[in-house]
């Protein structure tokens, strides 16, 4: 009797906040990683009450419980690639990068979430310093407009968005994908990837789409990002087939429904 060999998922970590309205965060990596053909697990950062009209509360997890899900999770499955969203504060950053560390992982995709859409900061300046310390160790950074102005200290605009790119990955020794959502005006959706080891500048272009059902766009790329490289692909391709599946879904979401504010994007439209 022969018995079939078997084969592993494509498997991605995901360490991040929860949304409770499914759209973003934590819900969000696991859709877009499912979506793209990988594994997801998860390290649940913090835990939120929101909607799409906005966050009301965060609830930290406390430290040890946050090491905990790491251990747990790290001692028993091989990961492709790490994503993370969500660092509250400067705690939880020194823990995660401790356990990130200790592991030897690769492939760190780090979404910076430091501002939320009304432009209020969402972590304080000791968390911010910690996360720029943390920055060197990972591979690739893909923070907006406003997040990448505050880890480089001056504004961004159409004329130095490519040059900021560059700035930014030489300055923390990483690649760079600098989301262009702040800035694009015109029909196209332009994202600029700073790939340090090449220290290479590329355009990344896509249709634009008018809609408000982008709930979840920061953590969703990232994510999917993350499956791609888990799945061998260069960190070139990577980016651009997960900016390609980012607007594919925001362009199947804009005619769908949820809530009063700001829905979600359509993870699974293939």
């Amino acid at each position: 009797m022969n018995i079939p060999s078997k084969t592993p998922y494509y498997c991605v970590l995901s360490i991040a906040g929860s949304d409770s309205s499914g759209g973003a965060g934590i819900q969000a990596d696991i859709k877009s990683i499912s979506a793209n053909g990988g594994y997801a697990s998860t390290v649940i950062t913090a835990t939120t009450a929101q909607n799409t009209q906005g966050v009301r509360d965060i609830h930290a997890i406390p430290i040890p419980h946050l090491e905990a899900q790491m251990e747990a999770v790290l001692d028993d499955i091989d990961f492709g690639a790490i994503k993370i969203g969500m660092l509250h504060s400067s705690q939880a950053i020194e823990a995660v990068e401790r356990m990130l560390r200790k592991y030897k992982v690769q492939n760190i995709v780090l979404d910076p979430v430091m501002v939320a859409s009304s432009g209020r900061n969402l972590i304080d300046e000791m968390a911010i310093e910690r996360l720029r310390q943390f920055l060197p160790y990972v591979t690739l950074l893909t923070p907006n407009i406003p997040e990448a102005e505050i880890l480089l200290g001056h504004a961004i605009t159409l004329d130095n968005v490519q040059s900021a790119s560059e700035a930014l990955g030489q300055k923390y020794q990483i690649s760079v994908l600098l989301k262009g959502g702040h800035l694009d005006i015109s029909e196209e959706m332009t994202d600029t990837l700073y790939i340090h080891p090449k220290k290479q500048v590329i355009c990344i272009k896509n249709p634009a789409i008018d809609t408000q059902n982008t709930h979840g766009t920061g953590c969703s790329l990232s994510s999917s990002i993350a499956t791609f490289l888990a799945q061998g692909q260069s960190l070139e391709e990577a980016v651009r087939k997960g900016c390609r599946y980012l607007n594919q879904a925001i362009k199947e979401a804009q005619y769908k429904q949820l809530g009063k504010g700001s829905g979600p994007i359509n993870h699974f439209f293939l």
